[in-house]
C-alpha cells in the first residue's frame, strides 16, 4: 500500500523514486511566511526607522526657525564646508590610487602580493581611534616624521592635513575592493585584443579597461563618499576638534550634543542622515548594475 503523503515516480531507469507530494518547509505554512516578514519588518523598524524618527523629532522640537538658525551659524557652516572639502579630497585621491592598486593586484604577479592584499584591508580591522593614534605617533610634534614637518613650518596633526590623511586611510579599501573582482571577472581577453589592434597601454585603459569596471568603480566611490562623510573617531583624534578650524560635521554634532544644544545637534544629524539615505539609494542602484554586469 502506497503512503498517501508520497508520490511515486518511475524514472527512465525503472527504479521508483519517492518524492514528497507537497512543499515542505517554512514557506508551506502561510503563518510561517508572514511571521518571518513581520519579524524582519520589526527588526528594521527598531534599528532604522525609530532612530531616524527620533532625529527628525529632535530637529523639529524647537521649531523650523531654530533648526535653520543652528545650521547657519559660523561653526556649523565651517564644519560642513570642511567636511565636504575633506571628503572630496579623499574621494579623488582614493579613486586614483585605488584604481591603480586594483590594477596591480588583479593584473600583476609579484612577491609579497598576498601581504599587500592583507594590508589593503587593514582599515577594516583597525579601530578609527587607533588609526588616529598611529598618525599622531607618525606626524605629531615629537613623532617619527612630524618633527621634520614641524621644523619646516608644516603642521600635520591638529590641522587639516592630518584630518585628510586620516580620512584617506579609513576609506582606502573601498575603491580597490570593488574594482578588483570586476577586473578578475572581465579577464584579459579584451585588453589583449586591443593591444593586437595597435592600442597603446593608455588607450587600452581608457577605451577597454575603464568602461568594463565603471560600475564597480562608481560603487566604490559611493562607499568612499559615505564613509568619509561619517568619519568620526580618527578625525577626532588627529584634529583636536577646534571649533571653527578643525571641526567637521560629525565633530560639530558631538560638540553641540555635549553642550546641550540639541537643535544644532539634531539639525546637523538630519542633514547627514538625508545625505546618507541618498547615498544608500545610489549604492543599491549601482550594486544592482554591478551584479547584472558580472553575471
Amino acid at each position: 500500500m502506497t503512503d498517501p503523503g508520497l508520490a511515486v515516480q518511475l524514472p527512465p531507469d525503472g527504479l521508483p523514486v519517492h518524492r514528497p507530494a507537497g512543499r515542505a518547509g517554512l514557506g508551506a505554512a502561510p503563518w510561517g511566511r508572514w511571521g518571518l516578514i513581520a519579524l524582519v519588518l520589526v527588526w528594521f523598524t527598531v534599528l532604522t526607522l525609530f532612530p531616524i524618527g527620533a532625529i527628525i523629532k529632535g530637529a523639529w522640537q524647537e521649531g523650523l526657525t531654530a533648526s535653520l538658525a543652528a545650521l547657519r551659524t559660523p561653526a556649523a557652516t565651517r564644519a560642513f564646508t570642511l567636511t565636504v572639502g575633506i571628503t572630496v579630497t579623499a574621494v579623488v585621491i582614493n579613486t586614483l590610487f585605488g584604481t591603480v592598486l586594483a590594477l596591480v593586484l588583479a593584473r600583476q604577479r609579484f612577491w609579497g602580493k598576498l601581504l599587500v592584499e592583507g594590508i589593503v584591508d587593514l582599515p577594516f580591522s583597525v579601530s578609527p581611534v587607533v588609526a588616529g593614534v598611529m598618525f599622531i605617533v607618525l606626524f605629531g610634534p615629537e613623532g617619527w616624521l612630524g618633527r621634520w614637518f614641524e621644523a619646516g613650518g608644516i603642521r600635520i596633526v591638529f590641522a587639516v592635513p592630518g584630518m585628510v590623511l586620516a580620512t584617506i586611510f579609513v576609506t582606502l579599501p573601498f575603491v580597490t575592493r570593488q574594482v578588483v573582482p570586476v577586473l578578475r571577472e572581465c579577464g584579459l581577453e579584451q585588453e589583449e585584443a586591443a593591444r593586437t589592434l595597435g592600442a597603446n597601454p593608455w588607450q587600452t585603459f581608457w577605451r577597454v579597461t575603464l568602461p568594463s569596471v565603471r560600475w564597480g568603480l562608481a560603487y566604490g566611490i559611493t562607499l568612499t563618499t559615505a564613509r568619509a562623510l561619517g568619519e568620526f573617531g580618527a578625525v577626532l583624534v588627529v584634529s583636536g576638534s577646534i571649533i571653527g578650524r578643525t571641526q567637521t560635521a560629525t565633530l560639530h554634532i558631538h560638540q553641540e550634543f555635549t553642550n546641550f544644544h540639541y537643535a544644532g545637534a539634531f539639525s546637523a544629524s538630519l542633514v547627514l542622515a538625508v545625505v546618507s539615505f541618498c547615498l544608500l539609494l545610489a549604492m543599491e542602484f549601482l550594486k544592482t548594475r554591478v551584479e547584472s554586469r558580472t553575471q
